[in-house]
């Protein structure tokens, strides 16, 4: 799941420059039929902002308890006023699975980005859309590779709604499929734009849809939507 509070998500008017929350996602796309928590900070300061967040799937792969944990943490650099940031992060984490008659483990090859962002915002910060562009180091796979990611958030009828996403598309090359339908490539593409309503100031129902392509070994498109509810501290 992933950068689902969005860097600048809950720059509303009036509201404090900082984030927290705790989200759980039910997954109903084919053959998934599982859930997901995902914890999200999000905390500026003098020298820039901070953002994190740490997923984490139960049951999925047909095992029990947790069966896959993803991390990513970004810090933006700012020394200056302008909508201009400087960007790195990292990105990794693991999962394990069961098949008859062996059970099995994964990595998800961590990463180290490098670059910069330019964000646009309106006066209430009501609508903010964020741009990155990034230098990529995937362990293991590709020692230069690069990462383009939009980010936006949306408030509407008085904060009641929001929308939220991003867009990632990066260079990565992978084997992708099963049998017949495996394929090699070469980009991925993934997308999970949110909608909220927030039926008080901390807790908010909705859902997540997660376009991809070549995503997770998955050979071209795939669509996965979920029904969600997030906890605001």
């Amino acid at each position: 799941m992933k950068k689902l509070l969005i860097l600048f998500a809950l720059f509303t008017a009036g509201a404090a420059l900082e984030a927290q929350n705790v989200q759980l996602h039910y997954d109903l796309g084919k053959d998934r039929k599982y859930l997901t928590s995902t914890v999200e900070m999000f905390k500026p300061d003098k020298w820039g902002s901070t953002f994190f967040f740490v997923d984490m799937d139960y049951g999925s792969g047909g095992a029990q308890g947790v069966s896959m944990g993803y991390f990513e943490i970004s810090r933006g650099l700012k020394f200056w006023k302008s909508p201009f940031e400087l960007h790195v992060e990292y990105n990794g984490g693991f999962g394990q699975f069961k098949a008859t008659p062996f059970n099995g483990a994964y990595q998800i090859n961590d990463a180290w980005l490098f670059g910069g962002n330019y964000t646009w915002n309106t006066s209430d910060f009501s609508k903010v859309f964020t741009l990155e562009a990034m230098y990529k180091n995937i362990r293991g796979k590709n020692d230069m590779s690069f990462q383009l990611t939009g980010v936006w958030t949306v408030q509407l009828l008085k904060n009641k709604v929001t929308l939220s996403g991003f867009a990632d598309f990066w260079r990565e090359d992978n084997i992708v499929g099963v049998g017949a339908n495996t394929k090699s490539t070469n980009f991925v593409f993934l997308s999970e734009p949110q909608f909220w309503y927030n039926c008080t100031e901390h807790f908010s129902v909705g859902s997540e849809v997660e376009v991809s392509s070549n995503f997770a070994g998955h050979n071209g498109l795939m669509v996965n939507p979920t029904i969600a509810g997030k906890w605001n501290f």
